[in-house]
């Protein structure tokens, strides 16, 4: 070390020693900076890009910022997936959670635990690790949570609920616009029947992976807007088609991976009031019977998206003449500043229906698929990675990330399937 170096390290020493011993380091004069001088926004905005449990922290280190910690505007969505979220953390937390409207969480270990937030204005909740929630939480966090309007569970299993925490659902929350669950292995008639009596404003519906589900039921959903079967099994196609298309607010259907056949997509698509989109990827009954070069794709203004047809050009369709040529579709509907509210909602289900299909197609990981992936497959997985919907972002990721490793065990990557992605500027959307 030269003498030079050696004087500029002592006066450095020596200054951080007069900082510390004058107390500085209290008002907080780390790299130039007074934390205790800034505007109270900034300082919430600081806060904003924590999580839960870190806003806790920084909150506790002074009064002024356990003010601002504590400010409402901080707690109206809550992410507790990062961390174990528990009873004890749940009371902790239940000062700051009066005005909670958003809540994401693992169903594992995290369900009973919801109720004691009391957070009684909460509007939406989102649980994955979904396995082992039961009848019993769900039901209870229905019966303290009365204000909610959207219950997503999945994409995770949900063994242990049943019909009956269905009907809770109904009953406790008539407010209900938003429901989707994965593999709940049977959706009853009664439990249907309770959400077209109580929930008048039910707009949107996915049973997907489900064994049995009452097709007939689901035809008093009369409120029902966009309705998705995707990956249920043993549904009777001929009363499905026929007691589905008589729902006069249908706009988007989506019966990806099931056994539905030519016939039925037929009579969607020809007798529906109003259905506007039609999902039916990888339907191995309907592919067979059908002509890939088939004009199915758009009768009547009605857009059905399979793997032989170009998504991108289906759905540009829903615009203008002026998006016919454009190459990403949901990039263009990004953009426009001015959007219609009831297309807005369709694309927005359309980005949704999208993310989950393929990402279970992606899991699946079947070479037949390659020509479907290397064509439009990652192109539509690319633009969904730019939504603003965080959870098409994260699923569109792992669909991205699953099928360009083929062989976990020995880390193996699909070269063309990774070309594809690079191709796409993938690097530049993660």
């Amino acid at each position: 070390m030269s003498r030079r170096v050696r004087q500029k390290c002592s006066q450095s020493e020596e200054k951080d020693k007069t900082s510390i011993s004058s107390g500085c380091l209290n008002s907080a004069t780390i790299c130039g900076v007074d934390w205790t001088n800034l505007p109270d926004d900034t300082v919430i905005q600081l806060f904003s890009y924590l999580n839960y449990r870190d806003r806790v922290s920084l909150a506790s280190t002074c009064r002024t910022f356990w003010l601002l910690g504590s400010s409402p505007c901080l707690w109206e969505s809550l992410d507790l997936r990062s961390h174990k979220f528990d009873t004890a953390a749940a009371v902790s937390l239940c000062s700051r959670c009066k005005k909670l409207q958003k809540l994401k969480f693992h169903a594992a270990g995290s369900a009973d635990a919801i109720v004691s937030l009391h957070a009684r204005a909460l509007r939406e909740i989102s649980g994955d690790f979904c396995r082992d929630i039961t009848d019993a939480a769900l039901s209870a966090i229905a019966a303290r949570h009365e204000m909610l309007e959207s219950v997503h569970l999945g994409p995770d299993a949900c063994e242990r609920i049943s019909s009956d925490a269905i009907k809770a659902l109904a009953c406790c929350c008539p407010r209900l616009r938003r429901l989707w669950m994965s593999g709940v292995r049977e959706v009853s008639g009664d439990a249907i029947n309770a959400l077209a009596k109580h929930c008048r404003q039910l707009k949107d519906v996915g049973f997907v992976e489900s064994d049995i589900i009452d097709e007939v039921a689901l035809g008093n959903l009369s409120s029902v807007k966009f309705l998705s079967v995707a990956g249920t099994r043993n549904l009777k196609w001929g009363s499905a088609a026929q007691v589905w298309s008589r729902l006069s607010h249908l706009v988007g259907l989506d019966i990806s991976r099931t056994d539905v056949n030519l016939s039925a997509i037929a009579r969607f698509l020809s007798s529906s009031q109003n259905l506007k989109v039609l999902f039916a990827l990888n339907c191995p009954v309907f592919e067979g019977e059908v002509d890939s070069s088939n004009t199915m794709h758009n009768q009547k203004g009605r857009i059905l998206l399979t793997f032989f047809s170009d998504m991108f050009k289906g759905v540009a369709s829903l615009f203008a003449d002026n998006s016919k040529n454009v190459s990403d579709v949901f990039q263009y509907w990004r953009r426009i500043k001015n959007r219609d509210k009831n297309l807005d909602d369709i694309v927005v289900w359309i980005e949704w229906v999208f993310s989950l299909s393929l990402l279970r197609i992606a899991e699946n990981n079947l070479k037949e698929f390659d020509d479907f992936w290397l064509t439009q497959g990652a192109a539509v997985l690319l633009s969904l990675l730019q939504s603003s919907q965080e959870e098409v972002q994260e699923r569109a990721a792992t669909a991205v990330a699953t099928f360009v490793v083929i062989d976990d065990e020995n880390a193996t990557v699909d070269c063309q399937r990774a070309e594809a992605i690079l191709r796409g500027d993938g690097i530049g959307c993660f």
